[in-house]
């Protein structure tokens, strides 16, 4: 193994997976500017998941519908215009 190649600065913090609203504490070296108070009444820097193993389909087996933020509906918006503008372009062209 390479030598010197691993971060040495890893640090308690929170992981939230915020589909379940469920939250552990662990190690990262991934910088947050969020923090939160923990069980044991310390403070920790946050870090939310929108999806985690207690979340996922592959270890759940269940099927959950997973859009916190609106993306399917801002694809389908975004691309709607793009293809009616093709649409109108080529109805001008002829």
């Amino acid at each position: 193994m390479k030598k010197d190649i691993h971060p040495t600065n890893y640090r308690l913090v929170v992981f939230k997976d915020i589909s379940l609203d469920k939250a552990w504490l662990g190690k990262s070296t991934a910088n947050t500017k969020e923090t939160i108070v923990w069980e044991d009444g310390k403070e920790y820097p946050l870090i939310k998941l929108e999806i985690s193993n207690e979340s996922h389909p592959f270890y759940t087996g269940k099927m959950k519908y997973v859009d916190t933020a609106g993306r399917i509906d801002k694809f389908k918006k975004k691309y709607t215009k793009k293809s009616k503008a093709t649409a109108s372009n080529e109805e001008n062209k002829q």
